[in-house]
């Protein structure tokens, strides 16, 4: 006789979360940030999100926290439900087809070199005097680096002859505001998707958790 088990309708919701819990982990996170600026004291949450920001002034007074820390926090709260939806659309496929270790290699990868050149040539840029030096404390905070690398990942993921339309349709997204004059926002997540597409070496050899001997036994343990 098999064991009791959860009402039927809880396990749906509840198999999904544990299928990609990084992704889960990383918005419950944010969504306790986005709380504590919306609720904070005015001037306070600018505080907040310029002391958590990885811009030039941060990185070079604290590199490790800047690159860490503003990945968990975004500038608009308002934007929380948004963005919740990109991360059950985007990072969750993601993480459940490459496994949680692959998943956080690529998007972390992502997040820091996209961060990292892209504050580069804002640098280089005031240095140059093509940008004000203001611009060392702009708030670069935000999950959207890591965004694009899955956006890049999932092009492996589409079938052929689907997979190149979707290619060129984000190359487009990501590439026009950049040819037309973009911020270093927008390299940023040129970058990022850049890192995606150069992931294909971690896609190959991906064994689905739905035809894994493991999970075929468990399920068959479960019915009997």
């Amino acid at each position: 006789m098999s064991e009791r088990t959860d009402p039927e309708p809880s396990r749906p919701l509840r198999s999904w979360i544990r299928s990609s819990p990084g992704t889960h982990i990383w918005l419950l996170i944010i969504a306790v940030t986005s709380i504590i600026v919306a609720i904070a004291p005015d001037q306070l949450d600018r505080v907040l999100l310029h002391r958590n920001s990885s811009n030039i002034h941060q990185l070079v007074q604290h590199p490790v926290r800047a690159l860490i820390s503003s990945a968990f926090w975004i500038a608009n709260p308002a934007s929380l439900a948004l963005y919740a939806v990109l991360f059950e659309v985007l990072h969750a496929p993601v993480e459940r087809w490459l496994g949680t270790l692959r998943w956080l290699v690529i998007v972390a990868t992502a997040h820091v070199v996209a961060t990292l050149i892209s504050q580069k040539v804002l640098l280089t840029a005031i240095q140059d005097h093509r940008a004000p030096r203001s611009m060392t404390h702009v708030v670069d905070i935000g999950v959207s680096y890591g965004l694009a690398a899955s956006i890049g990942v999932l092009t492996y993921r589409l079938p052929n002859p689907w997979r190149w339309f979707y290619l060129a349709g984000v190359i487009a997204f990501f590439g026009i505001p950049l040819a037309t004059g973009g911020t270093f926002t927008d390299l940023g997540h040129a970058i990022a998707l850049a890192v995606g597409l150069l992931s294909w070496p971690l896609t190959r050899h991906v064994v689905s958790r739905e035809t894994s001997p493991h999970v075929k036994n468990r399920r068959v343990s479960r019915e009997t």
